[in-house]
């Protein structure tokens, strides 16, 4: 609507600048557009002839006035928009900046699918109660499987429905030290997630369920119950911390060697992503071993930063999706 308005506008203003060689007063354009109605107003761009000088002199000067309060009104939505995306661009990560997010203290604990040979890491921020990671969860799986070696998805805990999926998070967290984190959380995503989804239960994510889902798996309970209360409760926070750092506050949110990838996207999607990670990787001629920790981490942003840091442009993150 607003581009039909100013380009109707400067239609009209553009009749106002204009001269006819048999009259300096038969250019003027007789009706302009107001407010929000612009586009709706027609542009008169037939001169009036009629009236003696003076006459025509004032119907110019009404028509100045009419165009002088629409260029004003023009103005006031240029200037609000560009307000409007300065915010935005504060607000949304550089799409360009290769984030250092440190993934040592979740490898170490298990929370990984994939070798660490890879040459992509995919950090994958989740929330147990979210529909959307739950709908990414067997897209991560496909990735690993289709790559073969070359890309691992590594599983950080960003609590957004504490009350939910707290227990769900730090339950995955004890099955990690117990050799079963890849296991127990499939089986929290479909005999959890997935009927608390059509419920609305919290049961069904708290803790008599998930104790009933680690007796299936073969899990010592009482040791699950015991790091649930302890160390998983330090792993986390760190988590949480770490994504602080870079400003995730939704989920799921994604970083594929580094680069922020918001929201569940398709398939295909992420493999346009991996596969343009993927060849930077490899032509830099670092081992996968070694490309995380010395190219994204070596030299990588350590905080977030912002798009209008950047210098701006590029509209906006191209791989912004769905997220919760």
């Amino acid at each position: 609507m607003f581009k039909t308005s100013i380009a109707l506008l400067l239609a009209a203003v553009a009749v106002v600048g204009c001269e006819n060689t048999q009259s300096r007063l038969d250019s003027v354009a007789t009706q302009a557009p107001k407010g929000t109605q612009a586009a709706a107003a027609p542009v008169n761009t037939q001169a009036d002839h009629s009236g003696d000088v003076e006459t025509r002199l004032r119907r110019l000067e009404d028509n100045y006035a009419k165009h002088a309060e629409a260029l004003e009104f023009l103005g006031k939505v240029y200037a609000q928009q560009k307000q409007q995306q300065a915010q935005q661009e504060q607000s949304e990560p550089d799409p360009t900046a290769v984030f250092a997010v440190a993934v040592d203290n979740d490898v170490k604990a298990g929370k990984v699918d994939g070798p660490n040979t890879a040459i992509v890491t995919v950090v994958k921020a989740f929330d147990f109660a979210c529909p959307y990671c739950e709908r990414a969860a067997s897209t991560m799986d496909d990735l690993v499987k289709e790559y073969d070696g070359k890309v691992r998805i590594v599983y950080k805990d960003m609590v957004v429905h504490p009350q939910v999926a707290t227990d769900a998070h730090l339950a995955t967290c004890a099955a990690a030290k117990q050799g079963k984190y890849l296991a127990y959380n499939h089986a929290v995503w479909e005999k959890g997630f997935k009927p608390y989804a059509a419920s609305r239960d919290p049961s069904k994510l708290g803790k008599e369920n998930l104790m009933a889902l680690a007796k299936e798996l073969g899990l010592d309970t009482t040791k699950l119950q015991a790091d649930m209360g302890g160390e998983c409760q330090k792993v986390i926070q760190d988590d949480m911390a770490e994504l602080a750092k870079f400003k995730v506050n939704s989920t799921p949110t994604f970083f594929v060697n580094g680069i922020h990838v918001g929201g569940a996207l398709p398939k295909e999607a992420f493999k346009k992503i991996i596969d343009e990670r993927l060849a930077v990787a490899e032509q830099s001629g670092v081992s996968g071993a070694d490309y995380y920790e010395k190219e994204v981490m070596g030299k990588g942003v350590k905080q977030f930063r912002s798009k209008a840091e950047a210098g701006g442009g590029g509209g906006g993150d191209p791989h912004a999706g769905h997220g919760h």
